[in-house]
């Protein structure tokens, strides 16, 4: 090492000034945005001033008042602080985190701490006692290693697309958390849904067994044929089939919840019928470009895509000279007292310039995939906006029909039981036969079963809209939504 002087410290200080300046260059492609390969409506909508904006009140509409049932709020609650998927959407976060930390320190110089003794001995060098010569080395200061000076970008590049993977993941989580809210609200109606369907099964049954009970009466004095208690059996029989059938689908549905809830909950409100449900069913759909603010898929989906870009960035830095600095100041000496004693400065700079001239293609080959990872990030992104814009379209469908359907199945409940009132009677008097008998019961069961599945049907198609507008991310309506737009320094290249 040289003797350590304060003219080559400043001129260590004036090339780490001199590289800080000359990083600011970048190389990442200027971004813009895909234009979203929608229509300006969604289909059956009418584009006006009232629609605009209409977006935003279905996003930051709580999910405690979309959902007031609650017994559904308390499940929804314990889903947010349980769900193993939720607890591995967030973990991935701090991970990203951490990579994108790792990442951004290396735009900065690492200083280390150093002191080291060494103690050598010299055999074929003799003391003028004629003992082997014995030398002592003692060294403390400062030093740094291999800083790159980021010429053209490249520690820049990588560092900006560490934040856009963050970013992405953190998105990710948001996701996350709306596909667990409307998850939990659909398996819920299906718990609910199988339940009242159990329960009008056991009804029919407790119903067609006292049937059955006086047809077997009416047998053994010769009122009824055998065929006549055959067909009464029939539906006993059909009923108990149905009821098995919902037990295991209400079981099934209730371990469903079960999971995705993270644990079972005891002493929860009572749960309200399907009828008596006033969930929120009329959300304004706003316009589909208010989807690329709203939709955390689409927004992680833009920020990968901003990951990709500056990769191209630190791909093209790689065809261009890579200067590192290695440098040292401190103190040395051949004695541990004398280590800070006046003239044992000693400080050392080492530049390095490595300059690629061959390489076989794998520059080229590393841009390329760079750029062919940037397109597939594209199509991505628009596949993301196309597959929001069809689940809106199919729940602002469901919405205009299944309200329509509820009624029509509702009338047609209300006239298949006149038909049975009116069978029951006519079969009485001994009018009707027992196969029309059996036939209106069997009509009304249904008719029954389909009018609790439409319900369960138009409840959850509202939850589809709320989902696919973005709604379940806050708990209470007003809480401020996280910032859509990209961070500065990565949206575009300086």
């Amino acid at each position: 090492m040289s003797h350590f002087s304060i003219h080559g410290l400043a001129k260590l200080g004036s090339a780490m000034l001199a590289a800080g300046v000359l990083s600011a260059c970048s190389l990442i492609p200027t971004y813009q945005r895909p234009a979203a390969p929608v229509d300006a409506a969604y289909p059956g909508t009418v584009d006006s001033a009232s629609a605009i904006g209409a977006q935003r009140e279905a996003a930051t509409l709580g999910w405690r008042e979309f959902f007031p049932d609650r017994h559904l709020q308390a499940l929804i609650a314990a889903a947010l602080e349980n769900n193993r998927d939720l607890r591995t959407a967030a973990l991935n976060i701090e991970a990203a985190r951490a990579q994108y930390n790792i990442t951004s320190a290396d735009r900065l110089p690492n200083l280390n701490l150093n002191a080291n003794a060494a103690r050598q001995r010299l055999a074929a060098v003799q003391s003028p006692t004629g003992q082997p010569l014995t030398s002592n080395s003692y060294q403390v200061g400062l030093g740094l290693a291999a800083f790159e000076l980021d010429f053209f970008g490249r520690v820049r590049s990588l560092s900006q697309s560490a934040l856009a993977s963050y970013l992405s993941t953190e998105e990710a989580r948001q996701s996350a958390q709306i596909s667990l809210v409307s998850q939990v609200a659909e398996a819920y109606l299906a718990e609910r849904s199988f339940a009242e369907q159990m329960a009008i099964a056991q009804q029919t049954l407790d119903s067609r067994q006292s049937d059955y009970t006086l047809a077997q009466k009416r047998f053994d004095v010769g009122v009824d044929s055998s065929l006549d208690l055959s067909l009464s059996n029939t539906l006993v029989q059909s009923a108990r089939t149905s009821l098995a059938t919902l037990k295991r689908q209400r079981a099934q549905a209730d371990n469903a919840l079960t999971l995705l809830v993270g644990k079972r909950i005891d002493n929860l409100p009572a749960g309200q019928t399907l009828s008596d449900q006033n969930i929120v069913a009329d959300i304004p759909a706003g316009l589909p470009s208010d989807l690329l603010t709203r939709r955390p898929d689409i927004r992680a989906a833009e920020q990968r895509l901003l990951a990709a870009n500056a990769n191209i960035g630190a791909a093209r830095a790689a065809f261009f000279p890579r200067i590192s600095l290695t440098a040292a100041f401190g103190s040395v000496s051949n004695t541990l007292g004398g280590l800070f004693d006046s003239g044992s400065g000693a400080w050392s700079f080492s530049p390095q310039l490595t300059l690629p001239i061959f390489d076989a293609g794998r520059n080229r080959g590393n841009l390329t995939l760079a750029e062919v990872r940037k397109n597939l990030a594209v199509v991505d992104y628009e596949k993301t906006i196309q597959t929001a814009f069809r689940e809106v379209a199919d729940a602002l469908v469901g919405r205009e029909t299944l309200t329509e359907q509820v009624e029509a199945q509702e009338a047609f409940l209300k006239v298949t039981q006149e038909r049975v009132d009116l069978t029951n009677l006519r079969y009485k008097n001994g009018i009707a036969s027992s196969f029309d008998r059996l036939d209106a019961e069997r009509e009304l069961f249904g008719a029954q079963q389909a009018l609790i599945q439409a319900r369960a049907l138009r409840l959850t198609n509202s939850v589809d809209l709320y989902r696919s507008l973005g709604g379940g991310l806050n708990e209470v309506t007003g809480t401020a939504l996280p910032p859509a737009a990209p961070v500065p320094g990565i949206a575009a290249a300086k």
